[in-house]
């Protein structure tokens, strides 16, 4: 347990934090799942406006630093390829 007041005051923005990135990360999945549900049901053109929507939720995250620059921008790049291939 901590004992210094800086180090009290560490876990406290620590716990606020993670607690926003969760909640971003969980955002970022429900959108991908929504482009993932449409490109299954093989249905090209609400896929396509899932994607568009999702785009920039990802790439923000990654913004944001919850996710990797590299792995929000392999997320769209994949499926963003799933998505053409309809």
């Amino acid at each position: 347990m901590a004992n210094h007041a800086s180090a009290k005051k560490r876990i406290r923005q620590t716990e606020r934090r993670s607690t926003i990135n969760r909640n971003r990360l969980s955002r970022v999945r429900t959108f991908i799942k929504k482009v993932e549900l449409a490109i299954d049901a093989g249905d090209a053109d609400v896929a396509r406006e899932a994607l568009e929507e999702a785009q920039p939720v990802i790439m923000r995250s990654a913004q944001l630093g919850v996710l990797h620059r590299n792995t929000a921008s392999r997320k769209v790049s994949r499926l963003a390829a799933r998505v053409k291939a309809l």
